[in-house]
């Protein structure tokens, strides 16, 4: 278990609130994310919570911060991360579906799913998918292409792997691996080549057999 979802000192702190509201959020939807059950789970008393969050709409609020800084703030950050070529350009935003330190899946599913009931949440993901997709559509802009071309480009990226969420789609990752070369010669038009990929393989961990 987390070391915040641990934190037994008699206020525990604002991070470990926050831990703790994240996996409700994952395990139960949003609706599981109130101040009591997260008390028990954090062996902490029910007015603790005060001394970190005004009420529960802020404890919300700060979730939703969590979630924009690490998946829309790593979309952008990777796909203005330093590249020879466009099909490695891409491979650095594909790291941020092989890493949960980059991109936590299960927190947008989460999110997304939060938005159905939400429509301030619902702004929030349409402004995110806003923000990405111009990011990626900036990423093959910087690689020369025309701007018509970038747009359709980075929307059958982004909503390809947004589909992979929305599905709860699970692969192997040896199958996935193997899928790489085609997805990035499909959504940039280039075939990346072998040290791109060699390179791409070994920041994960996988050696192709």
């Amino acid at each position: 278990m987390d070391q915040a979802l641990n934190d037994t000192g008699w206020r525990g702190s604002q991070e470990g609130w926050l831990e703790a509201a994240y996996h409700s959020l994952l395990d139960s939807g949003v609706d599981s994310v109130k101040i009591l059950p997260l008390a028990k789970r954090l062996n902490l008393s029910r007015t603790s919570f005060y001394w970190f969050f005004k009420d529960r709409e802020e404890l919300l609020a700060g979730l939703v911060a969590r979630w924009r800084d690490k998946n829309t703030g790593n979309i952008v950050k990777q796909s203005e991360a330093y590249a020879e070529s466009l099909a490695e350009a891409m491979l650095n935003v594909f790291d941020c579906w092989l890493n949960n330190d980059l991109f936590d899946a299960r927190f947008e599913f989460a999110v997304r799913s939060w938005a159905l009931q939400s429509d301030e949440i619902l702004a929030e993901v349409r402004q995110a998918d806003q923000l990405r997709l111009e990011a990626l559509k900036r990423m093959f802009i910087r690689f020369g292409l025309p701007e018509a071309t970038s747009d359709v480009r980075a929307r059958t990226t982004y909503l390809v792997q947004i589909g992979y969420i929305s599905m709860q789609a699970k692969e192997e990752l040896a199958v996935r691996m193997k899928r790489i070369p085609e997805y990035i010669a499909i959504y940039t038009g280039e075939v990346p080549q072998q040290r791109e990929l060699d390179r791409f393989f070994s920041r994960h961990g996988y050696r192709p057999g």
